[in-house]
């Protein structure tokens, strides 16, 4: 079978999961021959536009390594009474109660304990006698109520559900507690039916037949006693850590501790890493994933071949032993390129604080590979993904490097995605992502967008004004948000909501977050007064666009609080997102 990953579809937009929801919509046609396609169209593909006033869908779906799904859970949620409806569990093999099928549910039950959830109900065709006589039909009731037993779901006893609907059909009201013994209030569970009854089955249920459910309801809600398990073998628990698809994915560049420059005053130093990590570690938001490798094509698709072809000569040619920078800066004229290589330095960098040695190369490639890695999650169907990398990458450009970034990361992995959509990039440093504005600026596949310091006095001084918007066919796709020294964090938000209204009206398919956290209060490259609380609100305004995100690390050097406002940035990413309060 090659099972290889059961997950929640967040995002119905994406290539990955139109494609698995094409096939989770084959399935369900064939499980269950009286829904129409437009029916599972709104099960499915409409999913993510929450039509509905009352609940949204959750739709989980069980694949193979190769992207076969093999079989879709869909069930509603019902915010204002907090339970979970259960709609649909389909499998390729007909029968639910099979590997897959737990499979599904489990995860399903594991999504109603993180979203503390009361519960979740379900509708089930009766096993009494009385209610189906068909032996044949019973016999598959039995099973399916037999298979939700082992987690401890049974039928509603002491009220009238089980009466003939206006199409005759007869059904159980299966609850699932999620393993807790307590019982459902008289007024709840009036609540709970009441609005199942009129939402899920409104087109069966006359509303005598509602009233009549709702009036038997007279005391606390009871459940039948165990039919088919012994209650010492019922597996009721819940798995109360977050489900590994709700998880960021957390990719490492490992290999940037070899670049360490120890002169006085550098500040792009490893512990800038370290100083994340540790209190990243201290949440449990993150699934930590290797990086693959990818071809160096994706790096010629966005730096110019010279260039690439300069800075990887250039590092070995320096060695280990020791560290140069560009002295001369010549006007850039092709034609009178310095023959010398170590003569070319100034003629591909911006500035005199960027170092180059052997390690700069490897560690700059290697980050990469993290965000190419980052990418790929997210065309996969991840939410969110987080390269943590350095050295940074966002004042690369195309042909030039400097701002300690020498190969930009963000634009390559933005590249990267634009082949299957539409990219936006939101950097939000506190200096001017120049490298992805002078890499996209004809282009309108990808909308760079910048919130930083003003550059008549922030690096890199020379880009990242108003009027820079883009020209040819990008004209009107970057967008420069230059910030006055001494801003607040109310103040700032007001210019990142300007910057995400802007992207919401591109409407793009992925995002990427340049991440600085030199944009806090007491960083030595920045004036700003951001604080830990201020990087928690900034993250849950970003979700609210609800866009398949990469993040990428670029710049933050204050690193007694780096790791506090990394944390506190992606606990607002991530209940933003999840609707957790």
């Amino acid at each position: 079978m090659g099972l290889n990953a059961i997950r929640r579809i967040y995002n119905h937009q994406t290539e990955g999961n139109v494609k698995a929801l094409q096939q989770c919509k084959t399935i369900l046609l064939s499980q269950f021959p009286y829904l129409s396609p437009n029916e599972a169209d709104e099960l499915l593909t409409d999913a993510s536009k929450s039509a509905h006033p009352e609940f949204r869908y959750i739709v989980i779906v069980a694949e193979g390594r190769d992207h076969q799904v093999f079989g879709v859970a869909i069930a509603s949620y019902f915010s204002k009474q907090n339970f979970i409806f259960l709609d649909y569990i389909a499998t390729r093999q007909h029968r639910v109660s099979g590997g897959i099928g737990g499979a599904l549910y489990e995860r399903l039950r594991d999504e109603a304990a993180s979203m503390r959830t009361i519960g979740i109900f379900f509708d089930c065709l009766s096993d009494d006698k009385e209610h189906c006589t068909d032996a044949k039909e019973r016999q598959q009731n039995s099973a399916r109520l037999k298979f939700y037993e082992r987690y401890g779901a049974r039928p509603l006893i002491g009220t009238k559900y089980e009466l003939p609907r206006s199409d005759q059909s007869i059904f159980h009201l299966v609850y699932d507690g999620l393993g807790r013994s307590k019982q459902l209030k008289k007024s709840t569970g009036q609540d709970n039916i009441r609005t199942i009854l009129k939402t899920k089955a409104a087109n069966k249920c006359s509303l005598k037949y509602i009233r009549e459910v709702e009036e038997s309801i007279t005391k606390d809600i009871q459940l039948r006693p165990f039919h088919y398990q012994v209650p010492e073998e019922v597996h009721a628990s819940v798995h109360l850590d977050l489900p590994a698809d709700k998880k960021i994915s957390l990719i490492v560049n490992e290999g940037h501790l070899i670049h360490h420059v120890r002169e006085r005053g550098y500040l792009e130093s490893p512990v800038r890493v370290t100083s994340i990590l540790k209190e990243l570690n201290k949440t449990a938001l993150f699934e930590t994933l290797p990086s693959k490798k990818y071809a160096d094509m994706h790096m010629e698709d966005v730096h110019d071949p010279a260039y690439l072809k300069f800075l990887k000569k250039i590092c070995e040619k320096i060695g280990h032993s020791s560290t140069r920078y560009g002295d001369v800066f010549p006007i850039r004229n092709a034609s009178r390129l310095p023959k010398d290589i170590e003569l070319q330095i100034g003629y591909y960098c911006i500035d005199t604080s960027t170092p180059l040695n052997a390690n700069a190369y490897i560690a700059a490639r290697a980050a990469v590979d993290c965000s190419l890695t980052a990418a790929e999650l997210v065309l996969n169907g991840k939410q969110f993904a987080y390269a943590l990398v350095r050295p940074p990458g966002h004042h690369a450009e195309g042909k030039y490097f400097g701002g300690f970034c020498y190969l930009n990361s963000n634009a390559i992995a933005a590249h990267f995605l634009s082949k299957k959509g539409t990219v936006a990039i939101l950097d939000i440093d506190y200096h001017h992502g120049n490298g992805q504005q002078e890499i996209f600026y004809n282009r309108k596949d990808v909308f760079t967008v910048s919130v930083h310091a003003d550059p008549e006095y922030a690096y890199p001084n020379f880009t990242g004004f108003e009027d820079e918007m883009g020209a040819g066919k990008g004209k009107g796709y970057n967008l420069n948000v230059p910030l006055p020294e001494g801003i607040t964090g109310i103040q700032y938000r007001k210019a990142l909501i300007k910057a995400l209204e802007a992207i919401k009206k591109y409407k793009p398919a992925y995002l990427i977050i340049a991440l600085g956290l030199d944009i806090a209060k007491g960083d030595p490259t920045g004036t700003w007064l951001l604080s830990a609380q201020d990087f928690t609100e900034n993250g849950k305004l970003i979700a609210e666009l609800g866009i398949p995100t990469v993040v990428i690390q670029e710049g933050g050097y204050q690193n007694k609080v780096l790791g506090s406002n990394a944390r506190h940035f992606f606990k607002g990413l991530w209940e933003g997102y999840y609707g957790v309060k």
